[in-house]
């Protein structure tokens, strides 16, 4: 994929009308904002965003990684594979491997707010794949035919993926199914990274502008002054952090170092908190 290819992917994938299911959650900020967490001399969304921001990043990389890793390594073995059987079961492979990610994953988030949220926006990811991504009949005049190829071959493993989900077979958590989505697209697992923790981000902000903390002008300027380089600096201390689950049996993995944890128990305290409000806004 040229630059200039991804770069078009990317303002896509960044489209606020995606239907993602992102702005019915707040990632905790109507709950922090309720509780009386209000900070000075600081924004309060400012305050919460960076503490989110850090914690999310830590506690998710881990697995957009993995599973990015995963399909990414599904769809090189599919270029060079002429075998449908082996096909086949390389696809089952690879989603043995991320029922396994996302068990892991589910069983890391102990807020319940937060997972019935992430359960929601990956799902939405995987049906996005299908409806939003794959080249319909009437435009395939448009797309090159090696590429409608790729296609297919990615849509029966996030359509495998997705029925498991709906099956309740498997969560489908967002970090998951956010790697895998990227990676079947062809992004980049830097620029993909990047994005995911860029949209965390600009929920909050959107969330903040629905709860009447930042006005629509204050919250671009806060995006373009202040989100960027939170972004860039959690991106670069969390970009090599591994599940240690795809490892060699052997392998010397730390999981203090390496692996993915929660860095921000008063948030995780306040989310969970979010469905005792007397009123509320969103739904997480």
């Amino acid at each position: 994929m040229d630059s200039d290819e991804e770069t078009y992917l990317l303002l896509l994938l960044a489209d606020s009308n995606l239907p993602t299911g992102s702005f019915v959650a707040s990632s905790g900020l109507e709950s922090y904002i309720k509780h009386g967490f209000s900070s000075s001399p600081e924004p309060t969304t400012l305050t919460f965003l960076r503490d989110s921001l850090t914690s999310y990043a830590r506690t998710s990389l881990a697995f957009v990684a993995d599973a990015h890793r995963l399909v990414s390594r599904l769809a090189s073995s599919a270029e060079n594979a002429s075998d449908k059987g082996k096909e086949s079961a390389d696809i089952q492979q690879v989603l043995e491997e991320l029922v396994t990610l996302d068990n892991q994953y589910e069983a890391l988030t102990l807020n319940h707010v937060a997972r019935r949220a992430s359960k929601a926006q990956g799902v939405a990811l995987l049906t996005l794949y299908s409806k939003g991504f794959t080249t319909p009949s009437n435009l395939s005049a448009y797309s090159d035919p090696k590429k409608r190829d790729n296609e297919k071959f990615m849509l029966q493993l996030l359509d495998k993926f997705k029925l498991q989900v709906r099956r309740e077979e498997v969560t489908g958590h967002l970090p998951v199914c956010w790697g895998a989505l990227t990676a079947a697209l062809g992004l980049t697992l830097e620029r993909a990274q990047y994005l995911h923790l860029f949209l965390h981000a600009r929920s909050v902000i959107s969330a903040s502008v629905r709860l009447n903390e930042l006005g629509p002008y204050n919250a671009q300027q806060t995006l373009l002054h202040a989100v960027r380089p939170l972004v860039a600096e959690e991106v670069e201390r969390c970009k090599h952090l591994r599940t240690g689950l795809l490892d060699e049996p052997g392998a010397n993995f730390d999981e203090m170092t390496q692996g993915p944890a929660n860095t921000w128990p008063l948030g995780e305290i306040l989310a969970t908190r979010h469905d005792l409000q007397h009123s509320r806004i969103f739904n997480s």
